[in-house]
């Protein structure tokens, strides 16, 4: 049986091509993404591991108190209190937070979300075990720092060379002083580390003064982990505790690569899914052409189970063929997803060529989606009768379409209404969607059969007798090409439902900033960064800015009643630089009051002259204020990111420490007439910080729809393979059309039609497939994508008339190209030969 199918193989390898390569494109993402997870989590846990040599115990937060108001302390008579235990070699208080590096480019360091500051603590030596050093010394003053030493190749620097920082929003100079060697996670995971001397560092840091963000305890000798936690805690107040390192290892795992390998997997798995109709419909094609062969062993003594089993075997050999080409692929796919996702300082963290779970699952994927295709192909070739060997096999009737169609219009049916119902519950579409879709396959060949019957006259007028071949062509066998154009519509379905939803986010976004930009200029912190407190008061000093008003989010607690959102600006400068419509009353005595919308004056009751009693708090630092009577002095319209209430910035209470700062989330300014360019590259001049954007209204939009492009090209290139595979599904089908229609092309040839007639008509009929494939796809992808977007209420909704437009181009050309090879085989059979050809 396997040397009959071994022969098949040998015999038809071209046909056997296609699939294969489908197959192999999709164990390739599978063992892709398999390697480059496990990759990156070996690498992040790695790094975690030993990040903290030094740490036997940490002193946390106690999750159970976690929700008092008064957080214990972790400061300088605690820590003392720590190193007097006999059980404590050493006792390390830690300062991190947020710090950025401007590189010799002048531009910002790394990944900003993995961007930190930390304290270097020196022993007698100065060195540092947690950061040893490989060049220079460790910092000793506020104009020091030492950086990792990824961090300082990527940004081309050496020691002794003046650097520029960025922390707590303000750019400032330093000297590098040191490099050294970091086993972070935060570097694995592109992030960079910036050191500084503990009291600088507790500047800029400390939650309070002459804090620490966490304490960690080095053991004695004869001293275990668990005895010094015990001994610890003792010595704590309520709200803080001693976990010992392994406790803090057990749950310090990052989930962020089980996330991305789900989502590389699920894409593979869209992959996988089209190429079982690939596979499937050159079973299907094999097994028509191969009807009298069948028949044959049949007449022969061959069982229904032999040639079943004949033909699985064909697809098993296929299918383990493809899963090793596919690993072989794979282990070069993950190191590209590594330069993709960038997901560690070098590049990519380093792969595993050899991993037992990925070559495991290429080898299951693999063969068990070619077998599990070829199934349906298989039980049709083993139920040829043996008398068939006498005769011709007719094509499938549309008759035998009736149950499916039936099963089709139900599915695709329950998949719309689901699709309709998940506006309203948008979680309805992780089940609605897999069921249109299902739907849609099954109900192709119906489909097929009316848009191809439509095409016809149109065709015929255009091309004259080749469209009209064409056309007939292609509804010949309805069910090939359903299954041949299904391949395109999956994958430019799921294209253009993620085409509509960023399109749609991008038009709310610029809605967002025509409704929010009302002032000439704005400047924003960069992801992940912060304004500093003195930007604004830098800016009022220059000659061009007419006004300028921080702005600053936080929350007045009012009793018995929830929390006003309010916001903090300067009284003098608000109304010109935000252009405020007042209805009554005047923002002159905004430093002594607040100032409502007119929606909220409604709903509260509340007048001119009206007090406003209350606690300011701030959602990132809890620690409430003194309480507070504001009387009402203005009732005025503004834009939503100035609603619905203003309050002095002076009026905020002064903050004690780090974590009390207020979080300043722009700076609005007003030019002088005709300054406004002219301004906004003096203020970046003057500021040269390169964590700030100084924007007007054209910058701002363009940087709030360029948040999304790096995501869109990355859904793009994911579902870039399912395209392809739908492609080389159409390429499969036209070349093995010619391998059936051998004497047809030569009767056609007899009869008048030139060579390039032959391909015309292949040409007409390979474009007709595909845009096919891509009219469901974009239809169904249009209807998906409005769903969820609908689901959102605050997102207008959005269809992208224009990449629809350039879906079907790019549909056409695809079957122009996957005629092309078929077309020249059908041009150069021999006229003669292929009239007196017979089919196989």
């Amino acid at each position: 049986m396997f040397r009959t199918a071994l022969r098949t193989l040998r015999s038809h390898r071209l046909r056997f091509a296609m699939p294969a390569l489908a197959v192999v494109l999709g164990v390739a993402f599978v063992t892709g993404s398999l390697l480059y997870g496990d990759s990156v989590q070996a690498a992040v846990n790695r790094a975690h591991v030993n990040s903290q040599p030094d740490a036997s115990v940490s002193i946390t937060a106690d999750s159970s108190t976690a929700d008092t108001s008064e957080a214990p302390t972790l400061d300088d008579t605690l820590l003392r209190r720590l190193r007097a235990l006999p059980s404590a070699a050493a006792a390390r208080g830690v300062v991190e937070g947020p710090s950025f590096l401007v590189g010799s480019d002048g531009t910002l360091v790394g990944d900003l979300y993995q961007a930190a500051g930390v304290n270097y603590v020196p022993d007698d030596g100065g060195k540092d075990v947690r950061y040893p050093l490989t060049a220079g010394h460790g910092p000793r003053n506020a104009t020091e720092i030492a950086v990792d030493r990824r961090t300082a190749e990527r940004a081309g620097y050496r020691v002794g060379a003046r650097v520029r920082i960025v922390v707590n929003g303000t750019a400032r100079d330093a000297r590098l002083v040191g490099v050294f060697t970091a086993h972070d996670s935060r570097v694995d995971s592109g992030g960079t580390l910036t050191a500084f001397d503990t009291a600088t560092a507790q500047r800029y840091f400390a939650p309070a003064p002459n804090g620490y963000s966490a304490i960690t305890l080095t053991a004695a000798d004869g001293t275990s982990d668990a005895q010094l936690a015990e001994q610890a805690q003792k010595l704590l107040p309520s709200g803080l505790r001693a976990v010992t390192r392994a406790d803090l290892e057990s749950g310090a795992a990052s989930n962020d690569a089980d996330k991305l390998t789900t989502l590389l997997l699920s894409f593979a798995g869209v992959a996988l899914f089209v190429s079982t109709f690939l596979v499937a419909n050159t079973f299907t094609m094999l097994s028509a052409a191969r009807a009298r062969e069948h028949a044959l062993l049949r007449a022969v003594g061959a069982t229904r189970n032999h040639v079943l089993r004949m033909v699985l075997a064909e697809a098993a050999v296929v299918g383990t063929a493809a899963s090793a080409i596919g690993y072989g692929l794979g282990i070069g796919a993950a190191n590209l997803l590594g330069v993709l996702f960038d997901a560690s300082g070098a590049g990519s963290a380093p792969v595993r060529a050899l991993s037992a779970k990925p070559l495991a699952a290429a080898f299951a994927v693999g063969i068990g989606v070619t077998v599990l295709a070829a199934y349906v192909p298989a039980r049709r070739a083993a139920a040829v009768p043996p008398v068939a060997a006498l005769r011709t096999v007719q094509p499938s009737t549309a008759a035998s379409l009736r149950r499916r169609n039936t099963i089709g219009l139900i599915v695709t049916a329950c998949g719309a209404l689901l699709v309709g119902a998940a506006v309203g519950e948008p979680d309805l579409l992780f089940g609605a969607v897999p069921l249109l879709l299902v739907g849609l396959i099954v109900l192709t060949p119906l489909l097929a059969l009316g848009v191809t019957g439509l095409l016809r006259s149109p065709l015929t007028r255009l091309a004259g007798i080749r469209g009209k071949l064409a056309v007939e062509n292609a509804r010949r066998n309805p069910r090939r090409t359903a299954a041949t154009a299904t391949t395109l519509m999956v994958g430019l379905a799921m294209v253009t439902a993620v085409t509509v939803v960023v399109t749609s986010v991008n038009r709310f976004d610029e809605q967002e900033v025509d409704s929010s930009m009302t002032s000439d200029l704005r400047i924003t912190a960069v992801d992940f960064g912060e304004i500093g407190e003195g930007t604004a008061a830098r800016v009022r000093r220059l000659a061009d800015a007419e006004a300028v008003t921080p702005v600053i989010h936080t929350y007045l607690d009012i009793p018995h009643t929830t929390s006003l959102d309010v916001t903090a600006v300067d009284p003098a400068a608000v109304e010109r630089a935000a252009s405020l419509s007042v209805r009554e009353g005047s923002l002159d005595r905004l430093g002594h009051g607040i100032a409502v919308t007119e929606e909220l004056a409604t709903a509260h009751g509340w007048r001119l002259g009206s007090r406003v009693s209350g606690t300011f708090t701030d959602a990132e630092a809890p620690t409430p204020g003194a309480r507070t009577s504001l009387p009402v002095v203005a009732i005025y319209d503004g834009p939503e990111d100035l609603s619905p209430a203003l309050v002095s910035d002076r009026a905020l209470p002064r903050p004690t420490g780090a974590e009390d700062r207020p979080t300043i989330s722009s700076v609005l300014v007003k030019a002088a007439p005709d300054r406004t360019a002219a301004l906004r590259e003096e203020i970046r001049r003057t500021l040269d910080n390169p964590a700030l954007l100084v924007q007007d209204r054209a910058d701002a939009r363009a940087a709030a729809t360029a948040r999304t492009a790096p995501f869109l090209n990355i859904m793009y290139a994911m579902l870039s393979v399912t395209v392809l595979i739908g492609a080389l599904g159409v390429v499969n089908t036209m070349g093995m059309a010619v391998f059936e229609r051998v004497r047809e092309i030569g009767l056609l040839r007899a009869i008048g039609l030139d060579r390039a007639g032959v391909g015309s008509v292949l040409r007409l009929e390979s474009v007709t497939i595909s845009l096919f494939g891509s009219a469901l796809g974009v239809v169904a992808g249009t209807a998906i994508g409005a769903a969820a977007v609908l689901g959102q209420e605050v997102l207008p909704l959005v269809i992208p008339w224009d990449r629809a437009a350039l879906f079907f181009v790019a549909s056409a050309a695809i079957g122009v190209l996957a005629s092309l090879w078929p077309g020249r085989q059908a041009a150069r059979l021999p006229m003669l030969e292929a009239i007196g050809a017979d089919t196989e």
